[in-house]
């Protein structure tokens, strides 16, 4: 690949398409839990049937992932989940990429960084939704854990696809 082929490690050629959606992952995660906390108020409902298997309840979560690592140190995860926003961030800049690649780091980071934002503003992270089903619960979550998801998912996919170039 050509350094012409390649950007510095602020923009690059899929940097435009990382951007939007970060942008567009970002704004509907914390519309969304502002809706959810300031409208709906799910704090004071407890738990609401949305569907059978489907859920609405308030949880804060100070941890990881599935409330792992609790910790008072909000500050601390939000910082390193700004360091490796700017990480990913370099990573689509840098490469010469392809659009998956940068959708899918797009939703990673929007996702990353409305999680420190919650971190922040609420000393945790705001999840609401609760999947179960024959009495099993599954962890609760959030749009920005959907998208940090869906986003892992496509560059699984991404790595397994054939080389553009004509490597295998």
């Amino acid at each position: 690949m050509s350094e012409n082929e390649r950007g510095s490690w602020v923009w690059g050629p899929y940097s435009r398409l990382c951007a939007l959606v970060v942008i567009a992952t970002f704004v509907l995660d914390q519309s969304h839990k502002a809706w959810m906390v300031g409208v709906y108020r799910i704090k004071e409902r407890g738990r609401v049937e949305i569907l059978p298997f489907l859920d609405y309840v308030f949880v804060l979560n100070k941890g990881i992932s599935y409330g792992l690592l609790t910790s008072n140190g909000q500050w601390l995860l939000a910082g390193f989940a700004v360091l490796t926003a700017i990480a990913l961030w370099a990573w689509v800049a840098r490469s010469g990429g392809n659009a998956l690649l940068a959708a899918s780091l797009g939703l990673i980071i929007g996702g990353a960084l409305g999680n420190a934002l919650d971190r922040v503003i609420h000393g945790g992270v705001v999840d609401y939704v609760s999947l179960h089903a024959f009495g099993f619960y599954w962890y609760i979550f959030n749009i920005a854990d959907v998208a940090i998801v869906a986003g892992v998912l496509g560059l699984l996919y991404e790595s397994w696809m054939p080389s553009r170039s004509g490597r295998q």
